[in-house]
């Protein structure tokens, strides 16, 4: 069983130019989840469930944390945390950012971190 989150928004201030820090952009996460157990499937119970409304606020309040420079750091300390506080046997984190100081137009820009557990 795998839980997909697509495009989470996060307005946080992460980067290593003075302007990506003061003015911030738009972050977006995208999670791929496992639980250590499939119960929830056949329960219907939350308590056997991997909350993904938990695991969102949590990724929200990560990405207003930092800052970091690079989005290679900030999506391994994601992919870590998620492991630490939830049930999961794998957590994969792509963090996109946009509004990458890129001088070239280009359509998406990523780092994707997976840690099992």
């Amino acid at each position: 069983m795998l839980i997909e989150v697509r495009g989470l928004e996060v307005f946080a201030h992460h980067g290593v130019f003075e302007h990506e820090r003061r003015d911030g952009q738009t972050f977006l996460v995208d999670l791929t989840l496992e639980p250590l157990s499939d119960r929830a499937g056949d329960t219907d119970r939350l308590d056997d469930a991997v909350d993904y409304g938990a695991v969102c606020e949590r990724v929200v309040e990560l990405l207003k944390g930092g800052p970091y420079d690079l989005i290679e750091r900030l999506a391994t300390v994601v992919a870590d945390d998620l492991l630490e506080r939830f049930p999961l046997a794998l957590a994969r984190v792509t963090v996109h950012k946009p509004q990458a100081p890129v001088p070239h137009p280009f359509g998406d820009l990523s780092v994707t971190v997976e840690r099992r557990a």
